[in-house]
């Protein structure tokens, strides 16, 4: 099992809808100590199942070139980038390779990214690297608008998917935001595809094995305009969550 020993934000907390908060740019992007345990799995998946795992448009190219630079140039303390490679904390030395920029980053960073751009009235997931996906599958969300995307959800009501789009719509440069959402869960593992047509089994909050938590960014990138949705996950026993050190 890969896990954490905290989540640094208190789950119990009830924003708001869509809960969505102002985001220092300077922390975007996080290293914890699940940090080479978890990108040893991502890793291996890249390897292993690259086409469950990464998708990319060829309209979405140039977005996700600029990805690549704007995260290389926001990584935090532990990084050590030449103009060739990539020197990680756990000590793996990635190549940068610039015609595969999603899975270049999916090597490097925590986080999985997504590539949100405006196609007509929507955004649109254009391209993706999510080696831990939460109870959903990139292959049924690929090119897909984020009312399509958000089907199985049953508070995603027209009112909230306008809030959303206002939201994708008014993320500034320089200004991200986020949010985070918490699920108990019954396992720990952090590659947990699953299709629309089979939800996942609904799990007590009071027993739960597990909690699993999301960090969600919404980042501008300034050239290309797209939205990058990141996510962090932290997966932490349950006991501790209930206790209050998550």
């Amino acid at each position: 099992m890969i896990l954490q020993d905290r989540i640094p934000y208190d789950i119990h907390e009830v924003p708001k809808l869509p809960g969505i908060k102002p985001l220092n740019p300077a922390d975007w992007l996080q290293v914890d100590e699940a940090y080479a345990a978890q990108m040893a799995e991502r890793r291996q998946r890249l390897d292993a199942q690259r086409a469950a795992v990464l998708a990319l448009d060829p309209q979405a190219v140039p977005a996700a070139r600029e990805l690549s630079e704007v995260v290389l140039a926001a990584l935090p303390e532990g990084f050590t980038v030449t103009k060739t490679s990539v020197r990680c904390p756990d000590g793996a030395v990635i190549a940068r390779d610039v015609t595969d920029p999603m899975g270049t980053l999916g090597r490097i960073v925590q986080e999985d990214l997504c590539l949100m751009e405006k196609r007509g009235p929507e955004h649109v997931l254009t391209g993706a690297v999510l080696c831990f996906p939460a109870s959903w599958r990139l292959d049924e969300k690929f090119m897909r608008p984020m009312t399509a995307i958000h089907d199985p959800v049953d508070i995603y009501d027209d009112a909230l998917a306008r809030r959303v789009q206002r939201l994708f719509d008014g993320v500034r440069e320089g200004h991200p935001l986020w949010r985070f959402n918490a699920f108990p869960y019954a396992e720990a593992d952090l590659h947990q595809p699953r299709s629309v047509t089979a939800p996942r089994a609904g799990v007590d909050p009071g027993s739960a094995p597990f909690w699993r938590s999301e960090r969600q960014c919404l980042i501008r990138l300034p050239e290309t305009q797209a939205v990058v949705f990141s996510i962090h996950t932290y997966v932490v026993r349950g006991m501790g969550v209930m206790a209050g050190t998550g």
